[in-house]
């Protein structure tokens, strides 16, 4: 960032367990990928190769190499561990990933229809070996309007209990489902549940794909919040949220 003058808000440098900002690759072309890490690497955290795409992914080896020359982390998105466990091939997931030197797996349950319970036996089984991130509420925005927000707290506290490194909401790429409504507004009831719980912040990653909702968890969480499923364009106008430099966040700082 170029220097000057002005008083913003204070952001860690990389590696940060702080302010962390997930992008999501849905099969974007390499050398799109590879523009974006130039062009803004260092607000960059990690990488997620959405749900299934990184299998159709001609250029998945080349995308890693520069992830990793560039010191930026990657995984594979949770349905895709959701399509290998429909299909009892766990075992096929561990090993996938490990092909491809993850340090990081996302584990969830928003698509297929396990318990989070049976998903945090999985959270425990991979922590052994990866930082696992995991993943909590479903995709279905119909059926998310029925989830409790005391379902959502005891599905935190036993993914955590259970060794995930980090607990992401659901929101999905499009900003419907899980912690947000069928029109992309949030479920006030669960983030206030959450928040009223007193779990360390750095412990989750929302997704915020929108920048309503960006906007919504930098004004009540603070610049450091941990964001995912931003669009590989937005990440400068991320950054911009997060310190004061976009009208939608002009006054907080």
């Amino acid at each position: 960032m170029t220097e000057t003058n002005l008083r913003l808000p204070m952001r860690e440098s990389k590696p940060r367990e702080s302010g962390i900002t997930v992008l999501i690759d849905n099969g974007a072309p390499l050398q799109l990928l590879k523009a974006t890490v130039d062009n803004a690497g260092d607000y960059i955290d990690f990488i997620k190769f959405g749900w299934g795409t990184s299998l159709l992914s001609k250029n998945l080896q080349e995308k890693i190499n520069y992830l990793i020359k560039n010191e930026i982390d990657y995984f594979f998105g949770g349905t895709l561990f959701e399509k290998f466990l429909s299909q009892e091939k766990v075992e096929a997931f561990y090993d996938y990933c490990r092909s491809f030197d993850c340090s990081y797996v996302e584990i969830s349950n928003g698509t297929l229809a396990i318990s989070n319970q049976q998903k945090a036996e999985y959270v425990r089984e991979f922590s052994r070996d990866f930082s696992v991130f995991s993943e909590v509420g479903t995709k279905d925005s119909s059926a998310a309007l029925k989830e409790h927000s005391k379902e959502w707290l005891a599905s935190i506290h036993e993914d955590i209990e259970a060794g995930a490194a980090k607990v992401i909401t659901e929101a999905r790429e499009s900003g419907s489902g899980g912690i947000c409504g069928a029109d992309g507004s949030i479920r006030h009831d669960i983030f206030k549940e959450i928040v009223a719980a007193g779990i360390p912040m750095e412990r989750l990653i929302f997704e915020a794909p929108t920048k309503s909702l960006q906007t919504f968890f930098i004004k009540q969480i603070g610049s450091n919040v941990n964001l995912a499923n931003v669009a590989l364009n937005d990440v400068i106008s991320l950054e911009t949220l997060r310190l004061g430099l976009r009208s939608d966040t002009f006054h907080l700082y």
